[in-house]
């Protein structure tokens, strides 16, 4: 007579309604704090870096020569920033770049979503076509020479916006973005277009609010690329009162580094390694204002984005 095996009950809510606490096993504890012990030296390597370069540009140049590694400098000293700062042509410097992500992020943001929203749609004529077309540019591109004579043949040369059309729309962000696109329900569109809504309504109402996680992460994306400018400035942008921060930022690396210094009004001129830590850490303090305030959508968007489709 064959016996029957039950099947391993469910943990059921007790009479109060609440579930009982599951109990950590011994090699539940040792997991949690090996994970713990690996995930903080790997936050410990990515802070280290930048921990040295703050305290290297606040450190003198007696410590800078016989330490070389700095995170807690001895003696604080504000030259290497005295200097940078020490014209207003970084501050227009950091107008221009502030102006080229503000505007090229959102122009980006514009015409990767329209066009995304658009070949995500399965009944679209020609969809195929243009998707492979945008997809081969991630692979192949017309190169330097051919991007500068359409530049110069538009009349883009010496202008900010040489620095937002040229890259207007990055294959990669699309395909993430087009990806999101194609995992929201068709029910919800149609539901909204039964109620009078037309293609861009339904985008604007329907769409637009449930991407908001994609949006950021992508417009994250765009933002980073638009503050770190510096190789189409340097083919684009002839006129010095247009360069970005980081175009500027290299000029006064190279100036510290001993060609033309005395032509710097300012007191004391610190060495080129505190003043190429002064740089680095200036050019990144504004990414890293913004960062924390999109941080919450920046997994999500990048996940959902990149698994669906």
């Amino acid at each position: 007579m064959s016996k029957t095996v039950a099947a391993p009950r469910a943990s059921r809510p007790s009479a109060d309604g609440v579930r009982p606490v599951r109990r950590t096993t011994p090699g539940m504890r040792v997991f949690q704090v090996v994970n713990a012990v690996v995930l903080t030296g790997f936050a410990l390597i990515c802070v280290l870096p930048f921990l040295n370069v703050l305290g290297s540009s606040l450190a003198t140049p007696g410590e800078l020569a016989t330490r070389p590694f700095v995170l807690i400098p001895r003696e604080l000293t504000l030259d290497a920033y005295r200097y940078i700062l020490s014209t207003s042509t970084i501050f227009r410097a950091m107008g221009v770049s502030v102006f080229v992500t503000v505007a090229g992020t959102f122009v980006s943001l514009l015409i990767t979503s329209l066009m995304a929203y658009a070949l995500s749609k399965r009944y679209l004529r020609g969809r195929r076509v243009i998707n492979f077309l945008v997809v081969f540019t991630m692979l192949f591109s017309g190169g330097m020479i051919p991007t500068f004579i359409v530049v110069n043949s538009l009349g883009l040369i010496d202008s900010l916006w040489s620095l937002i059309l040229p890259v207007a729309v990055n294959a990669f962000n699309f395909v993430i973005m087009r990806s999101f696109f194609q995992g929201i329900p068709d029910s919800l569109e149609e539901a909204a277009r039964i109620d009078g809504c037309s293609d861009l309504g339904v985008f604007w109402r329907i769409v637009l609010p449930l991407s908001l996680a994609s949006i950021a992460t992508i417009g994250l994306f765009y933002a980073v690329y638009y503050w770190n400018t510096y190789q189409n400035a340097i083919l684009y942008i002839n006129d010095s009162s247009k360069w970005p921060i980081q175009v500027l930022l290299r000029q006064i690396v190279i100036v510290a580094s001993g060609v033309n210094a005395d032509a710097n009004s300012v007191d004391v001129v610190p060495p080129a390694q505190s003043v190429k830590m002064a740089v680095i850490f200036v050019a990144t303090l504004p990414m890293l204002i913004v960062y924390p305030f999109i941080q919450r959508f920046f997994v999500k968007g990048a996940l959902i984005g990149s698994v669906k489709g």
